[in-house]
């Protein structure tokens, strides 16, 4: 581990990047190599193949519509994300809960009908970690999702490349829509145009689209336990109503990923892009939980409608917690 590898060298020389991205993957790599105990042949050739797709993107910057559909030709960016990542699982002791319900899913998507799966999100590789689980069990299941995606992993040039392999409604969160102040407004345009799409896409039918109502990643709390971020009604509420108006039978789950320790988020929100890399190797957990019932649920008679839909939104951050809690003691 103490000799520079041929990819460090390499690295160290190219000037085809800027210094910011390359000091991020010189972290990101050296994150690898201790989290692999240096055994180079598991990660090597997917950081050569990541440098070259870096320095692509930085030579023409790929620009992402505000609906992105993932590039398999002429390079196939999906293959590459979960190949990069899969060496940190630890796939013989990961598990997958709620079998019963992806073959619900898979049976809504195969009739035509459309899922959402509210989630939790720990990690900027969650797509790729759903794909390294699911792939082989449910083929196409995780290839074909759409993920409603925060403008960081298309506006990082370190996420840029995985982002490339997915499905992506992009969209600013609330929590940096008013940085800077000056681009707000066309931020809001981007977002409207953005639900325009997914409304389109219901419409069309046969659509799983993940969404994180936290509007962000789970992180540790003052006693350095994991929380899972509270839900937002007011996204719960728009992807509901906008799943009614498609014309086509829409049905919501539960999802939870416990993924955190793979790539661990920095400890604080951070507004400017550039955060490190801290990769480690270990399991990783998904569940899918009960179909949710989104008419009636504890507090859904509750007579003003802002009650109501923060019920609606706590019981299913409540489910996920619960399962959350299940998948930790595995």
């Amino acid at each position: 581990m103490a000799n520079n590898s041929t990819f460090e060298q390499k690295l160290a020389s190219e000037r085809g990047i800027p210094d910011k991205t390359r000091e991020a993957v010189y972290s990101f790599y050296h994150a690898y190599e201790q989290a692999l105990k240096g055994d180079r042949a598991l990660y090597d050739s997917s950081f050569h193949e990541y440098l070259e797709l870096l320095k692509i993107h930085h030579q023409t910057p790929f620009i992402f519509q505000p609906y992105h559909e993932r590039i398999r030709d002429p390079h196939d960016y999906y293959a590459f994300g979960n190949n990069f990542f899969r060496p940190l699982v630890n796939e013989a002791s990961s598990r997958i809960l709620g079998h019963q319900a992806i073959k619900e899913i898979q049976s809504h998507l195969a009739n035509g009908h459309n899922v959402i799966l509210f989630a939790n999100h720990q990690i900027e590789a969650d797509p790729q970690a759903i794909s390294v689980l699911l792939d082989h069990p449910y083929p196409g299941l995780a290839e074909n999702m759409i993920f409603v995606a925060g403008e960081r992993v298309i506006t990082d040039p370190v996420a840029v490349p995985f982002s490339m392999g997915r499905n992506l409604l992009c969209i600013y969160s609330k929590r940096y829509i008013d940085h800077p102040p000056e681009k707000k407004s066309e931020k809001q345009h981007h977002n409207k145009r953005t639900m325009e799409l997914m409304s389109y896409l219901l419409k069309q039918g046969g659509k799983c689209i993940y969404i994180a109502p936290s509007g962000g990643r789970d992180r540790r709390n003052a006693s350095g336990v994991i929380e899972v971020a509270p839900f937002d009604p007011q996204s719960i509420e728009m992807c509901y109503l906008m799943a009614k108006k498609s014309g086509k039978p829409t049905y919501f789950y539960p999802m939870t990923l416990a993924t955190y320790d793979l790539l661990p988020p920095p400890q604080t929100i951070q507004i400017e892009l550039g955060e490190a890399r801290h990769a480690q190797r270990g399991p990783i957990y998904l569940s899918v939980g009960l179909c949710i019932d989104m008419e009636h649920f504890p507090g859904y008679d509750l007579p003003n409608k802002h009650e109501r839909r923060k019920a609606r939104a706590d019981h299913i951050w409540g489910q996920v917690c619960s399962d959350y809690q299940k998948l930790r003691s595995l």
